[in-house]
């Protein structure tokens, strides 16, 4: 890959990323950090965004994907062929701040022993609400973004997350390709979720870099409450429940894992959207049995990098976006 001995890829997957995607790139022409390429992965977009893309220096370049791959399976062989130490990844409905990228850098440094770092996220139209402080994994199997939709607060300090928003964030290259990178299982949605969760099994943490900040749109090209959007979604978060879920917790969590989901079907007949709730249960009780192999056969076990004071354990967490760690 040209140029892929530079310290970072920044890899920015694109999909009908319509006028987003231009104010993407020059954000990240705009970085007090140089000493990147970005590798813009056009997944067959079907709108004239990419065609009409303007590359801001020879950093950059548009490698096509032959098709809709997925988000997962779009990093993955980016991440393949880079050569570089870091990957970064950024949303095309994002807009970093010109440090950004400096921080994730600075971060990784700083905390040798973390495989992840992850971004502060604000909403892209009204910044003073926080997109997410890192994902939050709940023990019966849910997943957002910590403080997500809340005002923000006066001081976010850098702190551990249970795994960095993928929307924003940057790996250890040798770190994600040893894992496999993302599951393309998922195609897209909660594959960052299970491979923090994949890091901490494997004994790698991951840590919030409070001075990287992005804005975000949050699912500004899919929508956050499209079909495409619940189905993978909820689909993903239950195999990310069955695949990687220790066996010290999994059996007195499966109970609360099963009232959730049905809290969230209730919720989906009470606000019109079933159907597509109803596909997303449906794949993942016919696709479950891979992940229940994958979980006996690799035994995950609690251990110093995943222990219960790394998740969300409150029936009222979700609720709150509550932040786990504390920190």
């Amino acid at each position: 890959m040209q140029g892929g001995k530079l310290p970072v890829t920044v890899i920015v997957v694109a999909y009908n990323s319509g006028a987003y995607l231009q104010a993407c790139i020059d954000s990240l022409a705009a970085q007090t950090f140089g000493d990147f390429e970005a590798v813009i992965a056009d997944n067959a977009s079907e709108d004239d965004s990419v065609e009409r893309l303007r590359l801001p220096d020879a950093r950059f370049r548009v490698v096509s994907m032959g098709g809709n791959i997925g988000f997962a399976a779009a990093n993955n062989r980016v991440a393949a062929r880079s050569e570089s130490e870091f990957l970064a990844l950024l949303n095309p409905d994002a807009e970093a701040e010109p440090t950004w990228l400096e921080a994730l850098v600075s971060a990784a440094q700083v905390h040798p022993n973390a495989a992840a770092i992850g971004s502060v996220q604000r909403r892209l139209e009204t910044p003073e609400i926080l997109d997410g402080l890192g994902d939050v994994w709940h023990a019966a199997g849910l997943a957002w973004r910590g403080l997500e939709g809340r005002q923000s607060i006066d001081s976010i300090n850098d702190g551990e997350i249970f795994g960095p928003c993928a929307a924003a964030a940057l790996y250890r290259r040798a770190a994600f390709l040893s894992l496999g990178g993302f599951d393309e299982r998922f195609f897209c949605y909660c594959e960052d979720v299970d491979l923090g969760y994949r890091l901490r099994l494997a004994g790698d943490g991951s840590v919030r870099a409070s001075e990287a900040v992005v804005r975000h749109a949050g699912s500004g090209i899919a929508g956050r409450a499209s079909d495409f959007s619940l189905f993978h979604g909820h689909r993903n978060r239950i195999w990310t429940f069955l695949k990687n879920t220790p066996d010290e917790i999994f059996w007195w969590a499966l109970p609360y894992h099963l009232a959730f989901n049905a809290y969230y079907l209730f919720r989906a007949w009470r606000r019109g959207f079933l159907p597509p709730m109803l596909r997303a249960y449906r794949a993942a009780w016919e696709g479950r049995g891979p992940f229940l192999e994958e979980r006996r056969r690799n035994r995950p076990r609690l251990g110093p990098t995943l222990n219960l004071r790394h998740m969300a354990l409150s029936p009222w967490s979700p609720w709150f976006r509550e932040l786990r760690p504390k920190g």
